[in-house]
């Protein structure tokens, strides 16, 4: 398997509050073509939510959101 880097500083950003998300494949307002994925992986983000905030139920399948205090 090939090792592929992203460093930390070139990932997508956005901040809306109660949720500040960073960003390794495009995602949200974050678009590159050259990180559209890997894989089967769509969605790899680095995420910090306010207490007593947060998802909903979110309607994906086959998906998984883990957390990490």
């Amino acid at each position: 398997m090939k090792t592929v880097i992203h460093k930390a500083d070139t990932r997508g950003f956005a901040n809306h509050g109660w949720l500040k998300s960073h960003h390794t494949f495009s995602f949200a307002g974050y678009q590159n073509p050259e990180r559209m994925n890997f894989g089967m992986l769509r969605v790899l983000n680095d995420d910090v939510v306010q207490p007593k905030m947060g998802f909903g139920t979110h309607p994906h399948q086959n998906m998984e959101i883990n957390l990490f205090p």
